[in-house]
């Protein structure tokens, strides 16, 4: 009898740390699922040219970054494609969408497809999250399509409604190379 009382508390520190597996599992696939609906939202808010809700996705202290090489490690005091906090993204958006922005008759549309998304990390007090992922975006204007193909690292920000961005890396495969006519959007 002392002997069956022994096996029996054996074998529930098993169940619960088998338990607390499974938790950690389901936990982690809620933030990938979570991670990629995000990310999936914020490519159909910029197809769909919705600014003031591409602008919502950011903290207040977010920044969109394009460097001009991949190995490049700050975008502080470095030349860079885009290096933009809200209030130069706010500027650029009332420039491209003024009526006299003759760059942009007709406007561009464009389409992005977001994949591969990868957690590298989550921090499991805040909740906030580091992930990579790819993305193709098609760009058409004036006849003319462009392709834009890289990765994007997000430092996201949980918060009560949801993710924010912190930091959104872009390393586009063609940094390096020409351009027809400038970047005028975010991709």
């Amino acid at each position: 009898m002392a002997r069956d009382k022994k096996d029996k508390k054996a074998k529930k520190p098993k169940a619960k740390a088998k338990n607390h597996r499974a938790n950690r599992r389901a936990n982690g696939l809620d933030t990938q699922r979570a991670v990629e609906q995000f990310l999936y939202n914020q490519a159909e808010i910029l197809d769909e040219r919705r600014w003031d809700d591409w602008l919502g996705l950011f903290t207040k202290d977010g920044k969109y970054w394009m460097p001009p090489r991949e190995d490049q490690e700050t975008g502080e005091g470095m030349p860079n494609i885009f290096y933009e906090d809200l209030f130069l993204m706010d500027m650029r958006v009332r420039r491209v969408e003024h009526p006299y922005a003759h760059s942009q008759k007709p406007k561009n549309k464009m389409s992005h497809v977001i994949g591969n998304v990868v957690i590298e990390s989550e921090d499991r007090k805040t909740g906030d999250v580091v992930a990579r992922s790819k993305f193709h975006v098609v760009e058409f204007r004036n006849d003319n399509q462009r392709y834009f193909a890289g990765k994007y690292r997000h430092h996201l920000k949980k918060t009560k409604d949801g993710y924010k961005i912190r930091l959104q890396r872009v390393d586009i495969v063609s940094a390096e190379g020409p351009f027809d006519y400038v970047l005028q959007y975010w991709l």
